[in-house]
């Protein structure tokens, strides 16, 4: 998901049943994947979790990046990849022929071999229209997606490739006059534009990429309908002439099939690049996501097209270094806790039946060990200040309203910042100062339902936040509150 996406109207400024999300469908054979995404302090061992994606019977993977390490841990399996080009390196692959072919060799057709990578497509560029970058990524990615695969096709190699574009679906719309599927049409400024990457896509046989978030129109607005957002048919249907629609999920994938009906392009293949539900903070994810894969491996199709919907569900692993700014959900995607645990059962054969996911396996973690505040402190002034650092630098978003730490007082609260902070900085004796008002213990903080984590130890680092902005709006009520929580105590 695009770390810029905000919950403003390009999710909700239509009718909100129908407009926020798109979806794809096939014409046959498993069409179910998921996406890792790596935004984390401690990443886990990538061999593990590869092993984890084949015990619980994922067969497609989609990448946001090339990483070397995951990349091998993939090779020799049959895990069928979908490996993406980051927006920042939009400008120079479409400015530069040879920087794409150069890409191209590393991180793709390099690994065309027996025992490789099963890689069959390249993403280039993710959610590049996305009304929140203003235009920036609109003239770099069209001539990008013809260096990639000018690139593809020139390599030699005997594996075959496919490009994508992965869009937001606020690229589609329709009329607040008239919010049916049957009325929708491209977004006016990049309609030109789209249609020309939709040209050069079908040309090559390529696929539509969408990612669509129901949770998001949900979230973001009061007068969205619950019960639509799911897939148990308890929401009062939508009609459209003689098409009924009981879930947002199939009303929004015809709401793209129309408009690319109206491009020329009625048959387009479509894939569903994101669409999930997250947990910290809202009981439905089990809901949706069961449901989701049920329908989508049902065949049923929507009422515009029957068929398997391909999809690569959002997301397989929490990532606690990602931006905050649409929420403090955003780091809360995962189907699989930070350390590989699974948070809920989910039968991915969308039989629905009562059974867990495989975790990872053999998970190594740091001491048992965790920073507190002291019990014995007493000048408490500098403590909100504390507080608010070390969540800037760590992730406090369980803390958040209606999350999994939201009932500790203001002392656990401030034990439990500083504990994230001391965890995701490597633990140094430093890590746990904070103005002399915090201790290292080896008793378990947690409480209930709230753990308090400790780092997994075979960890790869590759993040630090520095998030500071975000996390005091995420934070405001509960560091407002310390000052005059404390000065009760003082």
């Amino acid at each position: 998901m695009s770390p810029k996406r905000m919950l403003d109207g390009q999710f909700y400024h239509l009718l909100p049943l129908f407009f926020l999300a798109s979806v794809t469908l096939l014409h046959g054979g498993n069409g179910f994947g998921v996406n890792w995404g790596t935004m984390t302090t401690h990443q886990l061992p990538p061999d593990k979790v590869v092993k984890m994606l084949r015990d619980n019977g994922v067969h497609k993977l989609k990448l946001f990046e090339y990483n070397e390490r995951i990349m091998t841990a993939l090779m020799g399996t049959d895990i069928e990849v979908m490996v993406g080009i980051p927006n920042s390196m939009l400008k120079q692959m479409s400015e530069d022929p040879g920087a794409a072919a150069s890409w191209v060799y590393n991180n793709v057709t390099g690994y065309c071999y027996d025992g490789g990578v099963k890689i069959k497509y390249v993403a280039v560029g993710n959610e590049p229209f996305l009304q929140t970058y203003n235009g920036t990524y609109l003239q770099y990615t069209l001539p990008a997606l013809r260096n990639i695969m000018r690139a593809l096709d020139e390599s030699g190699v005997k594996c075959r490739y496919k490009t994508t574009v992965p869009f937001n679906a606020d690229i589609y719309n329709s009329p607040e006059s008239n919010p049916v599927p049957s009325a929708s049409d491209f977004r006016p400024e990049v309609k030109d534009l789209t249609i020309e990457i939709l040209q050069f896509l079908y040309l090559h046989d390529a696929p539509f990429t969408v990612n669509i978030y129901p949770y998001l129109s949900l979230y973001g607005n009061n007068y969205f309908p619950v019960e639509f957002a799911f897939f148990d048919g308890l929401s009062k249907p939508l009609r459209d002439g003689n098409k009924v629609y009981k879930n947002a999920f199939d009303a929004n994938l015809d709401t793209l099939v129309y408009a690319l009906s109206k491009a020329g392009f009625p048959d387009m293949e479509v894939i569903v690049g994101e669409v999930g539900w997250p947990t910290d903070g809202d009981k439905n994810a089990k809901r949706f996501n069961q449901g989701l894969i049920k329908h989508a491996l049902s065949g049923d199709g929507t009422p515009s097209r029957k068929g398997k919907i391909e999809v690569y569900l959002f997301s397989l692993i929490d990532e606690n270094a990602k931006s905050i700014e649409p929420g403090g959900f955003e780091r809360h995607w995962g189907i699989f806790e930070f350390d590989g645990k699974p948070k809920y059962q989910l039968d991915l054969t969308g039989l629905e039946l009562e059974k867990g996911l495989a975790p990872v396996e053999d998970v190594k973690y740091q001491l048992k060990r965790w920073c507190v505040l002291d019990p014995k402190a007493t000048d408490l002034d500098e403590l909100p200040e504390s507080v608010s650092y070390a969540c800037s630098l760590s992730d406090c978003t369980t803390l958040g309203y209606g999350s999994s730490c939201n009932h500790l007082s203001a002392k656990g609260n401030a034990s439990y910042a500083f504990n994230m902070y001391y965890q995701m900085n490597n633990r140094q004796v430093w890590d746990c100062d904070f103005s002399g008002l915090a201790i290292v213990t080896d008793d378990n903080p947690s409480e209930g339902s709230c753990q308090f984590p400790v780092m997994i130890a075979s960890a790869h680092s590759s993040f630090l936040l520095h998030n500071y902005d975000c996390l005091l709006v995420v934070l405001l009520r509960i560091i407002g509150g310390f000052v005059t929580l404390f000065s009760l105590l003082i």
